[in-house]
């Protein structure tokens, strides 16, 4: 007695793939959404997170250059314990931030999560010194300002949103698809991009753009 054969027949083998090809056009767009969504939270809890190592860090005075008694805020590889002080002292210990945020690429940028981050301490002239970009901070102007942005390595993959915060402790955002990776190297933004008009885009003192126009043209909101 002859046994018959079993098995899927063309038409039934187009109807799964046709079912599988519904199914991620559906699930493929929210899992970026969820993952877009989670790298921004993220970020948004390390600038809080760096807001409050900052206040710490210079509240102790581990760096005084100009010793007037006032501390001066620092650089992720300072605040992290990764390097030694910019004032030639030993290494943080404790440090103020995981040592994780000591992984810094020239000229001063870390990523994490989807996301590029890079401080900028003043220069004299109020431009931005970065960790390890050259240039001599400021300790009169340290004593008062610093600034950081973190931005998406892959906008539209990584996240959306650029945010911005500084020594008030405000965050500030912005979708800007120009603000994606790193140009050739370097951060795609001016440094004073997060900062109202009037003002050089290339100084990091100034008044935020916390709900207003920003130097670069884009409107900056609050985040809650």
């Amino acid at each position: 007695m002859g046994h018959r054969r079993h098995g899927f027949t063309l038409i039934e083998l187009m109807v799964v793939i046709g079912i599988i090809a519904v199914i991620a056009v559906i699930a493929i767009p929210n899992l970026l959404g969820a993952r877009i969504s989670a790298n921004e939270s993220a970020a948004i809890a390390t600038l809080r997170s760096l807001s409050n190592a900052q206040a710490l860090f210079q509240n102790s005075g581990a760096i005084d250059e100009d010793e007037n008694g006032i501390g001066e805020y620092g650089f992720f590889g300072e605040l992290s314990g990764a390097r030694s002080l910019r004032d030639g002292s030993p290494p943080l210990r404790p440090a103020v931030m995981s040592s994780a945020f000591g992984a810094v690429v020239a000229p001063g940028f870390i990523q994490r999560k989807g996301y590029y981050y890079i401080i900028g301490l003043p220069a004299a002239d109020g431009s931005p010194v970065t960790e390890l970009g050259g240039g001599t901070v400021d300790p009169i102007l340290a004593t008062t300002s610093w600034g950081c942005y973190a931005w998406p390595a892959a906008y539209g993959s990584s996240g959306n949103r650029t945010f911005f915060v500084n020594h008030d402790g405000d965050i500030v955002v912005v979708d800007d698809s120009d603000y994606n990776g790193l140009d050739g190297g370097s951060v795609p933004m001016e440094a004073g991009a997060a900062f109202q008009a009037p003002g050089s885009l290339d100084s990091i003192t100034g008044q935020i753009a916390n709900g207003t126009t920003g130097r670069d043209g884009n409107y900056w909101t609050p985040v809650g």
